[in-house]
């Protein structure tokens, strides 16, 4: 799946650290620039489901 993060550069790093404990991140992109606020960024993750290992 792709999913878009949008907030300032802590907010995104901290969403990927959280998304990371719950999906497989197979790839991340460069960060860009908010077109109305330099302050926030947009980064864009290409990721699986883990598979369950409680099973």
């Amino acid at each position: 799946m792709r999913i878009r993060l949008h907030g300032t550069p802590a907010e995104t790093a901290a969403a990927l650290a959280a998304i990371a404990e719950v999906l497989h991140i197979r790839h991340v992109s460069r960060p860009y620039p908010d077109h109305r606020s330099p302050m926030f960024q947009r980064i864009y993750l290409d990721a699986t489901p883990r598979e369950d290992t409680r099973r």
